[in-house]
């Protein structure tokens, strides 16, 4: 009876299964809705199949059929656009209210994150993109997932991206979020979910500048209380200069002193008048001196005679005859101050004693007072100054600093302010070298607001040309390398830029670059043969590291290519995969005076690509030169790396399309980064050594260049990033993507390497602004 009892639940058993498996046959993926009707709402225009128009910022459909099942599901969405920086918006609408999930959207991949549908939607409203521009939907899809696996995955995320988990391990997240849940006597579900929204969150400084406003910086804002203790701090003053002339009105003129009337604390305004001002111009001076008492104390009027005309003797004169002030800052009659510009560099002057000049953020203000476009600005960048004038009107100096330099250059610069603060950065420059660096200070607070018409205007009157033509001709500046060859300038990528040409040696430097590579043939003989065919700096070698391959067709390819070519060498490594090892060996192996670590997936675009490298490797301040990368698809996979980024570094703009500008012209320009990728770095042999060369023990895959570029910064090296050097990167194709458990266990062992190490550095990157997203890589707003 037992026998026929357990025979009977057997077939019972094989029964439902094959019902089960008959069902999954039919419905294989039932855990996945992909909405088939898209129905439009608003904002939206068809342009062709398939292909839609936004005509706003909130172009919305409606899910017609395929509702997401309840509960936890990954939203996955690919979308090409004629636009990059953009979000999509899913909101799920219920009796009980609506649920919103935003998503900034990747170029090329598709985009996943975890949502929550909640029971009882009635709605579900799709925004594709937040932005005007047209747009295809490729791939849009809900994925049900478990509980279990969802609740690993948001926690990963919050330890990749979110500070207050960082370091943590997966257990060590849910028991956080677990305990405070118990405080707060609320879900942990639904704390967790809260931060985990967090990390989508993208402000781009175009569309969401005032949401910023009004929920960050909103929460910088002194207190009264502080804004009385401010008087009696031991603030060095700061002495402002507004010169007055025939091109001032007096709407201008009024919106800059109306800025000044509430600023709390020391400070002083010469107001420097030239001699043709309009009369009635002069009158709104005497007008607002005699209306506000507290302006009145502050305010200087000072005349101008004929024989000191110009912009620059104003200035001079300013600075030179008023002794109450250690600072100074030189305005533009229609810019303004921010309300409490003066408790933001008090508190920063206390804090950075030794600094001789603050670079302060600044933004506009359109003809209606909107403000816009925030120029959030890096530290102190000489090769990103020496391309443009990156540092803007927002720049306070003290009185010594200014007395060293020999105050503002009188010469036929004198029509615009902003070229003349340029050439006196230039001549601080020329005049410390590297010793700049511990002088300069940045202030990440929006301190001055430019008014917009003004300063599009002037923006046109002169380029940085003339004022670095002073600096290299006239200083006799010329790099040590030069060996009697001069500096050569040239219009650059964006208006009112430069382009610097670097001379080479006269004996131009032996290159050796190390190509390590296994196997697949597909992909190094293209790599090997474009660079070989592709590049007018001929003086190289180029060093395959073969790791062990095995195929025949790979072999047969180093050896005619060692054959047909004299500069290619092919040298065996026989040991497991360390990246590296490998490239420490080759440079062992290598003959050049400098080191090119290049991936076997590189494919040069440009023949003058390692011309440009290697004269930027050449100049003796530079450590790590790093070149502008993209994948196939045109969209850039390297526009340098920026510390912080995910929580180590992260590749600046990618997925950016090649023409893009970038945040400040950033992709176009030339400038000092901590740190670039190896898939195409170059630097003097002797740095590489200096720095100790890849570190072998603990990165052996991932982040070793970033450590690399880190030491070299630590020897007192500045790395940096050029646009003219451009090349494809067919990225991790050869090696694979970290997607087994073995390999994420040595990501996240190289990650918490890295961590411990440079904890502070990856923290605060001088090349980088703390108002932007560490999260995203686009620069967008924190």
């Amino acid at each position: 009876m037992e026998h026929g009892h357990t025979e009977f639940l057997r077939e019972k058993g094989g029964i439902i299964r094959q019902a089960f498996q008959a069902l999954f046959s039919r419905r294989r993926n039932w855990h996945h809705r992909t909405p088939r009707r898209l129905l439009p709402l608003r904002q939206l225009e068809a342009v062709a199949k398939d292909e839609w128009r936004t005509t706003g910022n909130d172009a919305t459909f409606e899910l017609a059929d395929s509702s997401p099942h309840p509960g936890w599901n990954m939203l996955e969405i690919a979308c090409e656009r004629d636009i990059t920086s953009v979000a999509a918006i899913i909101t799920f609408e219920t009796d009980k209210g609506s649920q919103v999930a935003e998503m900034p959207l990747r170029v090329g991949k598709v985009t996943k994150r975890l949502v929550y549908v909640p029971w009882g939607v009635r709605r579900v409203v799709f925004c594709p993109m937040n932005a005007r521009g047209t747009f295809q939907l490729t791939h849009f899809r809900f994925v049900w997932l478990l509980p279990s696996f969802a609740h690993d995955r948001l926690a990963q995320r919050l330890i990749n991206t979110h500070r207050q988990y960082r370091g943590l391990s997966v257990p060590a997240v849910l028991d956080t979020l677990k305990r405070q849940a118990r405080e707060q006597n609320c879900r942990w579900q639904a704390l967790a979910f809260a931060d985990y929204q967090t990390t989508f969150i993208s402000l781009c400084s175009k569309h969401n500048y005032q949401q910023w406003i009004d929920q960050v910086e909103a929460r910088r804002q002194p207190t009264q209380a502080q804004l009385r203790e401010l008087s009696a701090l031991p603030s060095p003053g700061l002495g402002i200069i507004l010169p007055v002339t025939s091109l001032t009105t007096p709407e201008a003129l009024e919106t800059t002193l109306a800025s000044l009337e509430p600023q709390a604390g020391k400070w002083h305004c010469l107001t420097m008048v030239a001699e043709d001002t309009p009369t009635l111009v002069q009158a709104v001076l005497e007008r607002w001196a005699e209306a506000h008492a507290h302006l009145k104390a502050h305010l200087d009027v000072v005349n101008m005679p004929a024989s000191h005309e110009g912009v620059a003797a104003m200035r001079n004169l300013a600075w030179q005859g008023a002794k109450q002030c250690d600072w100074w800052l030189a305005m533009e009659a229609g810019d303004s101050l921010a309300p409490f510009a003066l408790w933001h560099l008090t508190q920063h002057w206390l804090k950075h004693a030794t600094a001789r000049l603050v670079i302060c953020d600044e933004d506009y203000r359109d003809a209606e007072g909107l403000r816009l476009a925030p120029h959030f600005k890096p530290a102190w960048n000489p090769d990103l100054l020496l391309s443009t004038a990156y540092t803007g009107r927002a720049v306070v100096i003290r009185r010594d600093l200014l007395e060293a330099l020999g105050g503002y250059r009188q010469t036929d610069l004198k029509a615009c302010g902003d070229w003349l603060t340029y050439d006196l950065l230039l001549r601080f420059w020329v005049h410390h070298g590297n010793r700049a660096e511990p002088l300069t200070s940045a202030l990440s607070e929006v301190v001055y607001h430019r008014q917009e018409s003004v300063s599009r205007h002037q923006a046109g009157e002169a380029v940085p040309m003339d004022a670095l033509r002073y600096c290299f001709q006239q200083q006799g500046l010329l790099p040590s390398t030069g060996q009697g060859k001069s500096v050569k300038l040239s219009t650059g990528k964006l208006a009112d830029s430069v382009r610097i040409h670097w001379p080479l040696p006269d004996a131009e430097p032996l290159v050796s670059l190390l190509v390590p590579s296994r196997d697949r043939v597909e992909i190094l003989k293209p790599c090997v043969d474009a660079i070989l065919g592709r590049t007018e700096y001929t003086n190289f070698e180029l060093l395959i590291l073969d790791n062990q391959s095995t195929c025949p067709e790979a072999l047969a390819y180093m050896a005619e290519v060692a054959n047909r070519d004299s500069r290619v060498r092919v040298l065996r490594w026989n040991h497991p995969f360390n990246y590296s090892a490998i490239n420490n060996w080759g440079v062992e192996q290598s003959r050049g005076d400098i080191i090119g670590l290049v991936n076997n997936d590189i494919e040069p675009i440009n023949a003058g690509w390692l011309t440009e490298m290697v004269s930027q490797a050449c100049r003796p301040e530079i450590g790590c030169v790093g070149a502008k990368l993209y994948y196939p698809n045109d969209t850039i996979q390297h526009g340098g790396v920026i510390l912080g980024l995910g929580g180590v570094a992260g590749h600046a703009h990618r997925f950016f399309q090649r023409n893009e500008d970038g945040y400040l012209g950033r992709l176009k320009l030339v400038q000092n980064l901590s740190a670039v990728t190896a898939a195409c770095l170059l630097l003097r042999k002797t740095v590489f050594e200096e720095a100790g060369g890849l570190n072998e023990p603990d990165l052996a895959v991932a982040y070793n260049d970033v450590d690399l570029c880190l030491k070299v910064r630590k020897a007192g090296y500045r790395n940096l990033w050029t646009p003219y050097a451009e090349l494809y990167h067919h990225e991790s194709i050869s090696r694979g993507a970290d997607d087994t458990p073995k390999k994420r266990a040595r990501w996240l062992r190289e990650s918490a390497y890295m961590r411990r190490t440079w904890g502070d550095a990856l923290d605060h990157d001088p090349a980088y602004n703390p108002n932007l997203t560490l999260v995203h890589e686009d620069f967008s707003l924190r």
